[in-house]
C-alpha cells in the first residue's frame, strides 16, 4: 500500500498518478483510498486542513499523487448582477454553510430552504452534479506549518476547479 506523509506546493517532477475525492472524503485527515490507476493508499494529513483540488501528494517511496475533486450533488445558484449575488452570499454566509464562491455563482450542499432563499433573491438554481471545492474560511487559510510527521512540508492555496 503506498503511504503519503507529505503534500507539496508545487512540483516540477511528473505525476505518477492520481486520487479523486468528494468534498467529505478530502475533509478527513486518514483516508484509505485506491488510486485512479488501481493502486491502494493511505493517506495520512494533518487534522483540520482539508485536502485541496490540485494539491499534489508525495508517497514515502517518492511518487506524486494529484487530488481531483469527484463530482458530487450539489446545488449552484447562478446570479446576472454582483449587489443581488453579494446579499445572496451574506445571507447563506449568515446561515454558517459551507459555500463555494465564483463569479456570479455560489454552490453549497442540496438545501432546500437555502434555494429558497437564493430564488426569493432572483437567482437560478442548477442541480448539475459538480466538484464542490468550498473556501476553506480567512481563519483557516495555509501557509507554512508542520503536519506532526518528521518530514519537512510547503504549501500554498491552490485554485479550485468549478
Amino acid at each position: 500500500m503506498l503511504q503519503v506523509f507529505e503534500r507539496l506546493d508545487h512540483t516540477h517532477d511528473e505525476i505518477s498518478d492520481s486520487i479523486t475525492l468528494d468534498h467529505d472524503t478530502r475533509k478527513k485527515s486518514r483516508i484509505k483510498g485506491v488510486t485512479d490507476k488501481g493502486a491502494d493508499i493511505g493517506i495520512f494529513v494533518e487534522r483540520g486542513h482539508p485536502l485541496l483540488v490540485g494539491e499534489i501528494l508525495k508517497t514515502e517511496c517518492g511518487l506524486l499523487i494529484e487530488v481531483k475533486g469527484q463530482a458530487e450533488a450539489v446545488s449552484t445558484a447562478l446570479g446576472t448582477d454582483w449587489l443581488t449575488f453579494s446579499k445572496v452570499c451574506y445571507h447563506l454566509g449568515n446561515r454558517h454553510t459551507t459555500l463555494q464562491v465564483g463569479e456570479l455563482w455560489v454552490r453549497f450542499k442540496p438545501d432546500h430552504v437555502l434555494e429558497e432563499l437564493a430564488e426569493n433573491y432572483g437567482l437560478t438554481i442548477d442541480k448539475a452534479p459538480a466538484v464542490f471545492a468550498p473556501e476553506n474560511g480567512a481563519y483557516g487559510k495555509r501557509s507554512g506549518h508542520s503536519h506532526g510527521h518528521s518530514h519537512s512540508h510547503a504549501h500554498s492555496e491552490h485554485s479550485h476547479e468549478h
